[in-house]
């Protein structure tokens, strides 16, 4: 039983979730991104963008 090699259908199953998973992954880290980079120009106000010479 342990020397069963896997079936084609179930590589092309194994790969499916895979990316899938990965894709999940990618989508959190964007989100994740996304609620810093607000957070941050939030606390930090507009007053970032004025810049005097």
């Amino acid at each position: 039983m342990a020397d069963e090699k896997p079936t084609p259908q179930t590589d092309e199953e194994f790969l499916r979730r895979r990316r899938r998973r990965s894709i999940a992954i990618a989508l959190a880290l964007a989100a994740l991104v996304v609620i810093f980079y607000a957070i941050t120009v939030v606390k930090l106000g507009p007053e970032v963008l004025v810049r005097e010479i």
